[in-house]
């Protein structure tokens, strides 16, 4: 592990990741690893737990960006000691904004994306293992845990947060940095030349999107082809 991002999610953390590998620090764990393959939830319980072989769940990963990673950034610091630590920030409000309208929005709102997202954890265990470790994740992060959220609370724990990692991670290993930023400060950050080429801007909010809805859709696609219309009793947690 060479760079380890800290950054919460909805922080450009998908163009981070095009950006890491393009400079030759790939592959570059994010949260599309766990979303593309859901069983990894259970290493990420497991290593809420105290449970974590960080080799075995990295495997030939130089670095990683955006949550399940982001969340573990001191136990990560600790056991790369050479690694550098890149913490990405973004304006609170528009952070705010975006989280309400994805990460938020899918556990606990009220949207047809949600609605989507709680049917295919009918379902669907792997999935509602998922939502279980993200619900547990942003409350043990002490962001959010539940449904009632004030105006302005996210906002806030985006700026709490963000002291907080500088005050854990030393001055010289960390790079505080908005993708709008662009290769400079990273590159330099990283002490290796500018690529010739655009960075990377990806709309990962669309991609998220995209991705719970589209998924979701299919699998319960499969589930009514299967199983017909009753659903199973159990309910998500």
């Amino acid at each position: 592990m060479k760079v380890i991002g800290a950054g919460l999610p909805r922080t450009g953390t998908l163009s981070q990741k095009v950006a890491l590998e393009m400079l030759g620090f790939g592959p570059c764990y994010h949260m599309v690893n766990v979303l593309t393959d859901l069983p990894l939830a259970r290493q990420w319980e497991a290593a809420m737990d105290g449970e974590a072989d960080w080799d075995e769940i990295f495997g030939e990963h130089e670095s990683t960006v955006d949550w399940p990673g982001a969340f573990f950034y001191r136990a990560l610091a600790d056991a790369y000691p050479e690694a550098k630590v890149v913490l990405s920030t973004r304006d609170p409000d528009a952070w705010e904004k975006s989280m309400r309208e994805t990460i938020w929005n899918t556990i606990y709102g009220h949207s047809p994306m949600a609605h989507i997202s709680k049917a295919r954890e009918l379902v669907d265990p792997a999935w509602h293992e998922y939502i279980r470790l993200m619900s547990r994740m942003w409350a043990a992060q002490g962001i959010f845990a539940g449904s009632e959220l004030r105006p302005g609370q996210l906002a806030e724990a985006s700026t709490r947060y963000q002291e907080q990692v500088q005050r854990n991670i030393p001055e010289d290993r960390l790079l505080v940095w908005s993708v709008q930023e662009g290769w400079e400060p990273l590159c330099e950050f990283l002490e290796i030349d500018v690529p010739d080429a655009q960075f990377p801007r990806l709309n990962d909010s669309k991609m998220y999107t995209d991705r719970v809805v589209d998924a979701s859709l299919m699998v319960l696609q499969e589930w009514r082809a299967r199983d017909g219309a009753e659903f199973p009793a159990r309910q998500p947690a």
